[in-house]
């Protein structure tokens, strides 16, 4: 697949108070939390969500997770989240961003790693499972195809 297969997705969400610190910045920890609803999105849109993933005999646990804080999160204030899947043959690589829902400025970028473990074994698997390629070729063929000069990455 190539770059302008990439699948990506974003979702919104306002700043609640339960996620900041006395200064009304996000708590650093609570990072991890957006990042995983914006990566459940994507693997919904795959049709190979945790529940589907268990249900096909594999699991997919994080095995790296990288954050580099830009700009911090306010209470109150809109972010979107963008999740991307960068890579997909030996390991899931899922980048992240976390922009200002008004001004656009990036606030937080990263990434995870995650691997595929055989849940019958709980061995590690070197290669993705069929299943995942076969997800990735039904969502392919359900989207629009997007001239390399329109795609946002």
């Amino acid at each position: 697949m190539t770059k302008t297969q990439l699948v990506t997705v974003s979702l919104e969400r306002k700043i609640p108070f339960y996620d900041v610190d006395s200064m009304d910045i996000v708590w650093h920890g609570h990072y991890v939390k957006y990042f995983e609803d914006a990566r459940c999105e994507l693997l919904d849109a795959l049709d190979y969500n945790y529940q589907t993933m268990r249900d096909s005999g594999f699991g997919f646990p994080v095995v790296d997770l990288r954050i580099k804080y830009v700009r911090p999160a306010l209470f109150n204030r809109t972010v979107r989240i963008e999740a991307t899947l960068e890579e997909w043959e030996v390991r899931l690589k899922i980048a992240y961003r976390i922009v200002d829902a008004d001004t656009n400025q990036v606030l937080t970028k990263g990434y995870t790693v995650q691997v595929a473990v055989d849940l019958s074994s709980n061995e590690m698997c070197f290669a993705m499972p069929d299943v995942l390629a076969q997800k990735l070729a039904a969502y392919h063929k359900q989207q629009p195809t997007t001239p390399a000069s329109e795609n946002p990455r």
